[in-house]
């Protein structure tokens, strides 16, 4: 299999459209559904700033295991600070190389970081179409996680356990890039994008 290229432009440019998208939940949008079925969009923006401290912890050589993936704090402030200050400690090349500790096992940095990469755009898709917001992110950002998400995160591995994600879901007929990175992970989309509308 190759191997993934760097990640981290990619990483900056999605969790920078989730920023935005985070900037825009209003105070009443907070207890809507979302396409996660377990998570509002407070608590699924709660856990978008608990991806980012695992992003944030990984590079400080943490154990990300023991850092709250659901934390109670919600705002876009709180995120755009641990974001940045993740990108700042994967600046470190050496990073993408060493060997980490993930919820997916064990693999180099730079596979770690295209997990959260991936994290990163499907679940502002999922806030996006909650919220109302347009739930595409610049294609040339996308088109390279979809492409890792198709090598690395496999169709014929789905009904292991330990693999958080559904069955692969045929994308509709002019489905965005987005919107297929949500369906290789899972999402049935096609209700959300006309809501979304």
């Amino acid at each position: 299999m190759n191997q993934p290229t760097d990640p981290r432009p990619v990483y900056a440019a999605a969790t920078s459209w989730t920023a935005s998208l985070m900037e825009r939940v209003a105070p009443d949008q907070l207890q809507n559904r979302t396409p996660c079925t377990k998570l509002d969009v407070q608590a699924l923006c709660g856990h978008l700033i608990g991806t980012a401290r695992r992003a944030e912890g990984l590079a400080a050589g943490a154990d990300i295991f023991a850092i709250d993936g659901f934390p109670a704090v919600h705002d876009a402030a709180t995120y755009a600070d641990t974001v940045a200050h993740a990108i700042e400690l994967w600046s470190d090349d050496a990073k993408l190389g060493a060997m980490v500790s993930v919820p997916w096992g064990t693999v180099p940095g730079a596979g770690a970081l295209w997990g959260y990469v991936n994290e990163t755009l499907v679940h502002g898709w999922d806030l996006a179409v909650a919220i109302g917001a347009d739930p595409e992110a610049d294609p040339a950002v996308v088109a390279p996680a979809l492409a890792v998400a198709r090598q690395f995160i496999s169709a014929d591995i789905r009904g292991d356990d330990a693999v958080p994600f559904g069955p692969v879901v045929e994308p509709r007929d002019g489905a965005g890039l987005t919107e297929q990175l949500a369906n290789w992970s899972g999402r049935r989309s096609e209700s959300w994008v006309r809501l979304a509308r």
